[in-house]
């Protein structure tokens, strides 16, 4: 199903939740834009807000290929581009020689024997290039923010142009534009020439009721009243400034099942003590939270 047959923002938030993705108005809106004007989509926020979640629901909402680029330190364009299949190269190698030693064989030139060595059935595709193989597809390029400043001007260059040259065997342009998410935790500020080849949107921490509704449709397992027992005090929980990392919706969907396997029907402060690994990942955090439920569920 091609990007095109959106009709509209409410038709495309209305995909998005049958995949179990509910969205925002202003959300929707801005992935409707950038599948319209064919313009990657920059998605900021804090962990666990549901920017790769996103990118996972807009393939399966579209039945288009996701292909994801994970980015981190030290990453470069070898690892998001191409890279060439060096063992079976060398038995390729091996293969002519033995081929040519045999008597009356026709030797191949210097030449001929360099170009076999880089066919395409020798060329291993990285994310970049598989998505614009692909097209159309969906390409995820997860917290580029981890990435260097070197490989922002890689990325700006492919998103420019939908291509990518390889030296030995040419240009490989996408038949048509992937639609491109790009996501970052803002643990370091992006260039602004790659902000502005992007359309952009912040993520923020869902409302009550909206992540409520996120746990209704995503953990349909869980009974009502626990799901928003959880989430009412996840969300108070986030409101704490001493918490190293606040709970995400991740945390909270893993915190419901968690009880729910537990066999929890209400919340209490027992089973939420014992479950706290799937809500929190720092001792410290365990510790102010433990406080802060015995609080919460004592009232």
């Amino acid at each position: 199903m091609a990007s095109g047959s959106i009709t509209g923002v409410d038709d495309l938030s209305g995909r998005l939740g049958a995949t179990g993705y509910l969205t925002d108005g202003e959300l929707a809106t801005a992935l409707f834009l950038a599948l319209r004007m064919q313009r990657p989509l920059l998605l900021e926020g804090e962990p666990g807000t549901g920017k790769t979640a996103l990118a996972e629901a807009v393939a399966q909402a579209l039945d288009l290929p996701l292909v994801r680029l994970q980015c981190y330190e030290g990453i470069d364009a070898t690892q998001a581009l191409y890279d060439w299949d060096f063992p079976r190269q060398i038995l390729h190698l091996r293969t002519l020689e033995a081929v040519q030693s045999e008597p009356g064989a026709l030797g191949q030139s210097l030449e001929e024997t360099e170009k076999s060595l880089f066919q395409e059935r020798f060329l291993l595709a990285r994310p970049v290039l598989q998505a614009l193989q692909q097209a159309p597809a969906v390409l995820l390029v997860d917290e580029v923010d981890r990435a260097d400043d070197e490989f922002e001007a890689f990325l700006l260059e492919v998103l420019s142009t939908y291509q990518v040259s390889i030296p030995e065997l040419g240009t490989v342009a996408a038949a048509e534009p992937p639609i491109v998410v790009l996501t970052s935790n803002r643990t370091r500020e992006l260039h602004d020439a790659l902000k502005r080849r992007c359309l952009y949107h912040w993520i923020a921490h869902p409302g009550l009721d909206r992540e409520v509704a996120i746990v209704r449709s995503r953990a349909p397992e869980v009974s009502a009243e626990l799901g928003r027992q959880v989430v009412a005090v996840v969300q108070e929980l986030r409101s704490r400034e001493d918490l190293l990392k606040p709970p995400g919706v991740a945390e909270t969907l893993d915190w419901a099942r968690a009880l729910h396997h537990l066999g929890t029907a209400e919340l209490d402060l027992e089973s939420a003590a014992a479950t706290l690994g799937a809500l929190v990942k720092y001792r410290e955090d365990g510790d102010r939270v433990k406080q802060a439920l015995d609080r919460m569920l004592s009232r």
